[in-house]
């Protein structure tokens, strides 16, 4: 079962990204603060969902949320900066976009460049242990879902509506085949076996 807060008593957002080991499209990330005794039998970890189960938690989400926001870093941020700055910016976005400024933010993973003098938790894995986070993580999957099928629209010859824009057998072929397009990140490079690295040493 998820926690429902860390500080129960302080103004706790949830913060997640999606994204991140993708070689095409923005990383995403949202911030939530849910209210008290929000419950719902689905709430996880929006990996284990299926699109349906996350677009239905979306709109429960959005409309019952104390504060909600999403927010990018594109892909030309993420060469110049690197996948974890991006990912930290784009969280830093989505709490900047908050009605309300939060007094404690909890954050997926084990890394966060701290949000002013908001104090934070890092969780590993905390998308299945804090409602918030899983909230967050359901925002950013869904968001992140419907920018890359914009996107598929515009570059059909790289499966983004199967594949999001991760490495896919097919993606990786589609690149070998057409090339990369704008919404490729260029600090992926790819090695003569086919498989991708990062260019970047974080």
């Amino acid at each position: 079962m998820l926690l429902p807060f860390h500080h129960p008593d302080r103004l706790e957002a949830g913060c997640d990204e999606a994204g991140r080991g993708c070689l095409a499209g923005p990383v995403f990330a949202a911030a939530v603060i849910l209210p008290f005794g929000f419950v719902h039998p689905w709430l996880n970890d929006s990996k284990q969902l299926t699109e349906k189960q996350r677009d239905v938690l979306r709109e429960v989400i959005e409309k019952e949320a104390v504060a909600w926001a999403v927010a990018q870093a594109t892909a030309m941020e993420i060469d110049r900066i690197n996948i974890l700055k991006a990912s930290f910016l784009a969280m830093h976005r989505a709490l900047d976009a908050l009605a309300w400024r939060p007094e404690f933010i909890l954050v997926d993973g084990n890394r966060f460049r701290a949000y002013g003098t908001v104090p934070h938790l890092c969780v590993v894995k905390g998308d299945g242990k804090y409602a918030a986070i899983a909230a967050a993580s359901i925002l950013a999957k869904t968001h992140r879902d419907a920018e890359m099928y914009r996107l598929a629209a515009l570059y059909p010859d790289y499966d983004w509506l199967s594949n999001k824009g991760y490495p896919t057998a097919a993606h990786r072929e589609a690149i070998r085949q057409h090339g990369l397009t704008p919404e490729h990140r260029r600090s992926f490079q790819q090695l003569p076996d086919g498989e991708w690295q990062l260019v970047i040493d974080l």
